[in-house]
């Protein structure tokens, strides 16, 4: 029997032609936008990892609760220790320290006075180590727009943006002013050695990046960091094993009576990601929602048409001794192959659409200047397993219910009179 409506399909394009447009237009918007979502939200989690948020991150209580105003006179003690502890309970883990500090970059001229002056935002990273991985993964060296990479204590890079604001070129000394870890004045010349560009602008404005241990000693923060944070190896984040992580890490370590103890926080636990992760896992199902019921309404249409235009050919059927089930079940089934059709069409261009932009992205950063959240400047889509699928889902379904909807008026046919309405 599907052999032979799967002939009937193929020879009468008017009965199949326009759901399979149809359905392959709501497939293909639903697999291209749940790819496109996906891709938007990973890169966003991506990106606060790498800059902010790390996969786990280990802070004291206390600077924790102050954590905008990056309070360093809270930050954690005895380092090191942390460091090789982490790094022997938990080797599966990179674990890196990174110190946060604001300030003043002040430009001076030939003469040694103020030439121009900016508020900074300083982030101080591991480049110097021997097996450091922080240039990478902060996209340190893909960013430099001049110069190149400090390569000694001393040196450090700053934000393009400010560089051609105020004039500073390769080579000149800059000097940011600040507070230290004790609240004290802190004043520490730096050479500029390049410029660079995240393409962020909540990175990019007033952004200074020096090693570590410059900052450990220009701030008095000798053996001490803002953070310690923590990346799987290997791996994505896994929300269940950063779960597991922390709650390992604080039962063993974390004492909510001293507000200088260390305390482990997941990425989604930090500021608005674990909102705008779980809205983003909706938007999927959203979607196939919305398209399963519009489908359905576009579909149901068609098959009313496809009823009145079918309106003789069921009556001969039924006069002939067909029973009015056996059709019922024909039309589903030719739904069925029809919704198939459309949702493996529109799978392959919805797919092939979310390659193109995993591979090539769309460039949103000319809009994107005056945004204050941590996003992508090139939103990507992304390809996963389930795309080959979903689409399925409304493409079947939609097909299916209008059908069903549209035939059910088989059932209101009265034999008694399928003669009189077939007479010609």
């Amino acid at each position: 029997m599907i052999k032979f409506l799967l002939k009937g399909i193929l020879r009468d394009k008017s009965r199949s032609l326009l759901p399979i447009i149809v359905i392959s237009l709501g497939v293909f918007l639903t697999i291209f936008m749940s790819g496109w979502m996906k891709g938007i939200f990973t890169d966003m989690v991506d990106m606060n990892a790498k800059f902010t948020t790390g996969h786990v991150k280990i802070m004291t209580r206390a600077y924790a609760e102050n954590e905008k105003q990056i309070p360093n006179d809270l930050a954690l003690l005895d380092a090191e220790n942390w460091m090789q502890k982490l790094n022997t309970e938990y080797p599966d883990v990179e674990w890196v320290q990174r110190i946060h500090f604001g300030g003043l970059i002040d430009v001076p001229d030939a003469n040694g006075e103020t030439r121009a002056q900016g508020p900074a935002m300083g982030k101080a990273v591991d480049l110097f180590s021997e097996n450091t991985n922080e240039p990478e993964r902060m996209n340190i060296t893909k960013s430099l727009v001049k110069g190149v990479m400090p390569s000694k204590s001393g040196e450090a890079l700053i934000s393009d943006e400010f560089a051609e604001r105020f004039g500073v070129k390769l080579g000149d000394k800059v000097t940011i002013f600040g507070s230290t870890m004790y609240g004290s004045m802190m004043f520490q010349t730096f050479d500029v050695t390049g410029t660079i560009s995240f393409g962020i602008s909540m990175l990019d404005r007033g952004a200074i990046i020096v090693d570590i241990k410059d900052a450990q000693k220009a701030l008095d923060m000798e053996d001490a960091t803002s953070e310690i944070l923590g990346y799987f190896k290997g791996s994505s984040y896994d929300d269940i094993r950063a779960d597991s992580l922390k709650a390992d890490f604080n039962g063993k370590y974390s004492n909510i009576d001293d507000e200088y103890s260390p305390q482990m926080f997941k990425l989604t636990e930090q500021g608005i990601l674990k909102e705008m992760l779980a809205r983003g896992e909706n938007m999927t199902s959203i979607m196939v929602f919305i398209f399963i019921i519009a489908m359905s309404i576009v579909l149901w249409n068609t098959g009313l048409l496809g009823g009145l235009r079918r309106y003789s050919e069921y009556g001969v059927r039924l006069a002939l001794g067909e029973e009015k089930g056996h059709i019922y079940k024909t039309i589903i089934i030719e739904a069925i192959i029809i919704g198939f059709i459309g949702s493996v069409v529109g799978t392959i261009l919805g797919v092939g659409a979310c390659y193109y932009l995993q591979e090539n992205g769309i460039d949103f950063s000319a809009m994107m200047k005056n945004v204050d959240m941590m996003m992508p400047p090139v939103y990507r889509a992304i390809v996963t397993p389930d795309l080959f699928y979903v689409g399925f889902i409304p493409g079947l379904v939609a097909m299916t219910l209008g059908n069903a909807l549209a035939g059910y008026a088989i059932y209101k046919r009265k034999t008694a009179t399928l003669f009189k309405e077939l007479e010609v």
